[in-house]
């Protein structure tokens, strides 16, 4: 399908320069001498793409990128700036630029930048479309958000993407970290290959070793046929491993192996296999602080974060929440076989008012509940059931002077348990203590559990 690109510039020496490499790479382009022409043009031609100088002898670039921010916000802006011009690039993507590029212009760079532009509008495209493939799988939410923080994550998507480098995607639980796995996957020259997802945690630790990279017949007890690790099953496509942060230390070193040297070992195998898929690994744990405690490489570490994403918590992209919210109830009336529920005016105040430790799952949660409950097509303010005490607490009231010890502990492990949604080993993996004990203290048989176990942490 051919982009439609509107070059702005002065000089028309550019500006034919400009119009040749766009038509050879298969772009429709059109020139503009400058910002009030391009104005001017904007809507008859309806480009999808701009590509402005900053210096003109009109209106300038910036207030163009500006002008066009308020009455056409579909359509990405690409600066040129000067070659040492680097605060002019800062205000540039503070006003909403897609990239920028420097002059003297690099005719590579100009056509990555418009490659990678495509497939992000690609993905914006995807994402308003909110779960209309019903072949999505269905623990899979979509990527929303006009938070500056989640246009950062966009950008970074986007610019990552194109690439076969390891990504390590950081965030709290349910923030949607497989979400960003799969959007740089399905954006990637790799798309049409598989994308792996391998849940470190919810893997036995003994089989783990299996269940990435295989094994052969006869390797072990039970191991009646050859079978295919998840590495191979990825080929060229994308490896999704999360929770990475619990895994053992000598796993570590043989997924080291794999991002070294792009080799492993089926169990029971003497010749190594070859490897090309991506690797992307998320977790909501401390890397630095395990890697400073001997728990997990360094070496390893570094390797997994050549390229770091972070994905904000919901309380922290309050104004994504009405968003969310709608794509997530018309989803959930789907999947239930209702019409899409309306969401009045007092329903999203009641959702921004809350602080949401479960995060983009809780709220996915929330709003499902509310739809099995609700008798109506409208989601009132009362189907909206949270638990307030599920709020983050701060330093100075996290702890009433008047309640006991075992108390504490209960009520923080109740916070807990809710902001997984009710998942007791989930809550037991993040409270760092098994889940036996976590049933003792939800049954209050626990209360002196710290003094019984002289103040150590229970692992």
């Amino acid at each position: 399908m051919s982009q439609r690109v509107l070059v702005v510039d002065d000089e028309a020496a550019i500006r034919d320069s400009f119009e040749r490499q766009l038509a050879l790479l298969g772009y429709e382009p059109a020139t503009a001498d400058g910002a009030e022409r391009a104005m001017a043009m904007l809507h008859d031609f309806d480009p999808a793409i701009v590509i402005t100088d900053v210096r003109m002898p009109d209106v300038n670039g910036l207030e163009l990128l500006s002008w066009i921010r308020e009455r056409a916000s579909e359509i990405d802006v690409i600066v040129i700036t000067a070659h040492q011009d680097m605060q002019t690039a800062l205000a540039a993507m503070k006003a909403g630029a897609y990239d920028f590029l420097t002059k003297p212009l690099d005719l590579d760079q100009i056509e990555l930048v418009l490659a990678r532009c495509v497939r992000d509008r690609a993905l914006r495209r995807k994402v308003k479309l909110l779960a209309g493939d019903s072949n999505e799988p269905r623990n899979r939410l979509d990527l929303v958000g006009r938070d500056p923080a989640m246009i950062e994550v966009s950008k970074m998507i986007a610019s990552v993407a194109a690439t076969r480098t390891s990504v390590l995607v950081r965030g709290e639980t349910g923030t949607g970290k497989e979400v960003v796995a799969r959007a740089i996957h399905s954006n990637s020259p790799n798309a049409d290959e598989p994308f792996v997802a391998v849940n470190c945690t919810a893997v036995p630790e003994p089989l783990l070793e299996s269940e990435l990279f295989g094994h052969l017949r006869g390797a072990f007890t039970g191991a009646t046929n050859d079978r295919k690790g998840r590495f191979e099953l990825a080929g060229t496509g994308t490896i999704f491993l999360d929770e990475i942060g619990d895994v053992s230390p000598a796993f570590q070193a043989k997924l080291l192996r794999v991002l070294q040297d792009g080799e492993f070992y089926p169990v029971g195998a003497e010749r190594p296999r070859r490897t090309a898929a991506r690797v992307i690994a998320a977790t909501h744990r401390p890397l630095e602080q395990l890697v400073r405690e001997g728990r997990f490489r360094e070496d390893l570490y570094f390797r997994l974060r050549v390229v770091e994403i972070r994905v904000p918590a919901l309380r922290e992209r309050a104004g994504d929440i009405r968003p969310l919210a709608e794509a997530l109830a018309g989803r959930a009336a789907r999947d239930l076989h209702k019409p899409a529920p309306a969401l009045p005016a007092e329903t999203i105040r009641k959702l921004e008012s809350y602080d949401w430790p479960g995060n983009v799952r809780e709220l996915e949660n929330t709003l499902t509940r509310a739809l099995v409950l609700a008798r109506t097509p409208v989601l009132s303010p009362d189907t909206i059931l949270v638990d307030a005490s599920a709020r983050f607490a701060s330093a100075d009231d996290a702890i009433a002077p008047d309640q006991s010890l075992g108390a504490a502990v209960r009520a923080h492990v109740e916070r807990v348990l809710a902001a997984q949604g009710g998942n007791k080993s989930q809550a037991a993996r993040v409270l760092e203590i098994s889940r036996q004990r976590l049933d003792r203290i939800l049954n209050r048989e626990d209360d002196d559990g710290a003094e019984r176990n002289g103040g150590r942490r229970e692992s």
